[in-house]
């Protein structure tokens, strides 16, 4: 009874946390918000489903899509993680993740995810075509997860994300919070509904030397140093409402996974995703995510680089004792312009 007064106290919360965003966003208020490096799915194995399995999803991807997930972690698990983000951008994505459980129903998890933009030419106003050495932008996510199961049906987590972009004169830090619960039902638990509230924090702010000016003064020869305000920004919180259904027979599973997505500061997005997975050695995955004006061109409609359809592979074999694996994951997403996205991502379940 204590168990199940504990997980109906944090759906209550949850809740709470989403009558709040429900009512954040309007339409003045789309591309106003800032750090949407936190919008990225790093994994390959969840963004080859479209994104489109936050009911279903297990382990410690489920840092990403629906914190709650990470309780389903047998044991120790490591992803290692790379994307060519936009191709033809030169940007990449580098995420590393460790999960471990904590006594009999918890697990906790750590997470890394950075970009590289590679490296920029300095420029400025007396030198415009550079010259005068290159600098690297740095964006970097720390999560800290805690998740658990409270019964045989309900699970639910928390993360708190470390929120830093730079440049070598100007950065912002910021923190987020995630939570996500997730509902387990049916003769076979193949039936899940989850719910997950991603990015609510407080406002970040630029600082820094990169925000000095130097203006000169009307009565003398000399420059002044003035420094700049910088506006704060919002990050960009949404909520995750997810259902899945699997059709499980002997080696076999096929699931059917949906997912809503609110944004506050985008358009809402809604995404299908399938997968057959045969026993634990290999799953096929694809996914469409579809939001309003997704099939017009950019500048008539569309507002983003993707087009809505994705795909992806698992490849996992045994090792050692029979609760450890090695795994290989492989997805793409499809966009115009640039050449899509494609993520590789290595995992080890010991």
């Amino acid at each position: 009874m204590k168990k199940v007064f504990t997980s109906l106290s944090i759906l209550i919360a949850v809740f709470m946390l989403l009558s709040i965003n429900l009512y954040a966003g309007n339409d003045q208020r789309v591309g106003t918000a800032g750090a949407q490096e936190l919008l990225i799915n790093p994994w390959a194995r969840s963004s080859g489903f479209g994104s489109a399995n936050s009911a279903s999803i297990q382990g410690l991807e489920a840092s990403f899509l629906n914190i709650a997930g990470i309780a389903f972690t047998n044991k120790t698990e490591m992803i290692f993680s790379r994307t060519n983000w936009l191709v033809g951008s030169e940007i990449y994505v580098n995420a590393f993740g460790f999960s471990q459980a904590v006594g009999e129903d918890a697990v906790m998890a750590l997470t890394f995810m950075s970009m590289d933009f590679g490296d920029i030419e300095i420029t400025t106003e007396d030198l415009p075509e550079g010259g005068i050495g290159t600098y690297s932008p740095q964006y970097m996510n720390i999560g800290l997860g805690y998740s658990r199961k409270f019964t045989e049906n309900i699970y639910g987590g928390l993360n708190l994300k470390l929120v830093s972009e730079s440049i070598p004169n100007l950065n912002a830090t910021g923190f987020a919070l995630d939570a996500g619960i997730q509902y387990i039902t049916g003769e076979q638990k193949n039936i899940r509904f989850g719910i997950a509230l991603k990015n609510v924090g407080p406002p970040m702010q630029f600082r820094g030397d990169g925000l000095t000016i130097r203006l000169p003064v009307v009565t003398g020869n000399y420059n002044q140093a003035v420094q700049q305000g910088s506006q704060k920004f919002e990050l960009p919180s949404l909520l995750n409402i997810g259902a899945s259904y699997d059709f499980v027979k002997p080696s076999h599973t096929f699931t059917i996974a949906a997912n809503f997505t609110s944004n506050s500061f985008s358009k809402d997005q809604m995404s299908l995703g399938i997968q057959y997975k045969f026993k634990s050695y290999l799953m096929v995955r694809s996914g469409y995510t579809y939001e309003n004006g997704i099939f017009n061109d950019l500048g008539d409609g569309r507002t983003t680089a993707f087009t809505g359809p994705s795909a992806g592979i698992t490849l996992e074999a045994p090792f050692g004792n029979k609760s450890s694996s090695f795994g290989f994951d492989y997805s793409f997403r499809a966009t115009n312009p640039f050449g899509g996205v494609h993520s590789i991502g290595a995992r080890i379940n010991l």
